[in-house]
């Protein structure tokens, strides 16, 4: 669960959405019918995923006569997202077959019990061998080490520029920052220059969820001289409190929306704001930088709601700077999605044959990266020239898979995130300092971990 609490009337309305999105029919319980959740934002025009999937089970199931595959999408933020399928999960009644899970959660779900292991399956399954290793370990248990989901993707972030813009306010293109103050620089300039552009996009506060965590905050903290030990210690095994490197993040958020550098508050705090973003502000020319990621073009794609051609010439990226300008220059966050089998599905036999013979394949693993324009995680997939160059950015943002960082995978991330996205929120809107911001951070990390779990940082 997030670190919020629910009450139990809160809790029996939650279940009840999650027995709506699970649908009311009892096919889950067919011995040759499986029930696949997945996450549907709250952009509805955007079907890749519903699209792609449904291609899948068109297939398996003409492959497979007899076999049912039940589509569940959930239409929330991030956030509530990854509360209904967790509620879902916990009775054998609301159970998906097959899930969507974001691999920062994956051990919060292992450690609430809700997923099941899946190293029977792998260890006869050859296609897991062209698996990354890096891919490999976001879906592996971090106390147990066993093995609790088939990544379908990973990612990287940037830079997203507008050329155009850039050129109108006398910035030369194509444009690398060395620094957090040359990032800052263009974004003043921009302002000045062109008052109806919208100069930084940097994802913020609680409603944003992990975008505000990753693409608003992690971008900047891991850039700090502390690097990767900017906000888990795994030499020590424990979070890092009081450093530095977390209140000169904070300082960059509270510069960008103090001095009108990012977008409205109002709108920066909304639910929904990423779609804003990939859908509006930027194809109608209204914002000069995004700190985003390489999954951006699948809002432009010609299967979008709002294709939008000209992005290849208009659009250029840029890695993000360290802090300083330290090695080694650049720094980027990766995450990504995986399929995992919960512990109470019914029929986890057919799931896994659906993920392994369907989902999981390379054929249609590279169909998957190259729709919603993400990084590949299998290695044949990776090295293939067709893939790297069905997308123009992809050999961009795949190189910067070389100086990434991964977000810790404990059960305790879910609650740090949130305690991130509260400071953030707090300097964004001005009801805190940056200090007063990073002391409420300290207290509810130590809060969620145990102030034997946490030391303070150095830099």
């Amino acid at each position: 669960m997030r670190s919020r609490l629910i009450t139990a009337a809160a809790l029996t309305a939650a279940t009840s959405l999650a027995l709506t999105a699970c649908g009311s029919d009892s096919s889950g319980s067919s011995a040759k019918s499986i029930k696949v959740v997945y996450w549907q934002n709250l952009d509805s025009t955007n079907k890749l995923q519903a699209n792609y999937l449904a291609t899948m089970v068109k297939d398996f199931t003409a492959a497979n006569p007899g076999t049912k595959v039940n589509l569940v999408p959930v239409t929330a933020s991030e956030n509530d997202y990854y509360t209904k399928i967790q509620l879902m999960m916990r009775s054998p009644a609301t159970a998906p077959d097959l899930v969507y899970e974001d691999t920062a959660l994956i051990n919060s779900d292992i450690a609430g019990g809700y997923l099941k292991p899946l190293d029977a399956y792998t260890a006869k399954w050859a296609d897991w061998s062209q698996y990354a290793d890096a891919a490999k370990g976001a879906v592996t248990g971090a106390s147990d080490g066993k093995v609790y989901g088939v990544p379908d993707n990973t990612d990287t972030r940037g830079i997203w520029y507008n050329k155009q813009l850039f050129q109108q306010a006398g910035i030369s293109v194509p444009w690398q920052p060395k620094t957090w103050a040359d990032v800052l620089s263009a974004a003043r300039t921009v302002k000045a220059k062109l008052p109806d552009v919208t100069p930084l996009n940097l994802y913020t506060g609680t409603a944003g969820g992990e975008a505000s965590s990753m693409q608003g905050f992690e971008m900047l903290l891991y850039g700090t001289p502390a690097g990767d030990k900017s906000l888990y210690d795994a030499s020590q095994k424990k979070w890092v409190v009081g450093s530095k490197g977390f209140k000169d993040a904070l300082e960059f958020v509270h510069t960008v929306y103090s001095q009108g550098l990012g977008p409205a508050k109002e709108q920066a705090l909304g639910a929904n704001f990423g779609t804003t973003v990939g859908t509006e502000l930027i194809p109608e020319g209204k914002l000069a930088m995004d700190i985003d990621g390489s999954w951006m073009p699948n809002n432009w794609g010609p299967s979008s709601a709002k294709p939008w051609t000209e992005w290849q010439s208009t659009m250029g990226t840029a890695a993000m700077p360290t802090q300083n300008g330290q090695a080694p220059g650049r720094t980027s966050m990766s995450g990504g999605w995986a399929w995992s089998v919960p512990a109470k599905a019914k029929n986890p036999d057919l799931a896994w044959k659906f993920l392994s013979t369907a989902l999981g394949t390379k054929t249609n693993s590279a169909k998957w990266n190259e729709l919603n324009a993400t990084i590949a995680v299998r290695t044949d997939v990776a090295a293939d020239p067709t893939y790297l160059k069905s997308v123009s950015t992809n050999e961009f943002f795949t190189e910067l898979v070389t100086d990434t960082h991964y977000r810790p995978g404990l059960p305790a991330y879910n609650q740090v995130s949130t305690a991130i996205q509260k400071a953030m929120e707090s300097v964004t809107t001005g009801q805190s300092s940056v200090d007063k911001a990073a002391e409420t951070f300290d207290n509810d990390v130590k809060s969620a971990v145990g102030d034997d779990k946490t030391v303070e940082g150095t830099s």
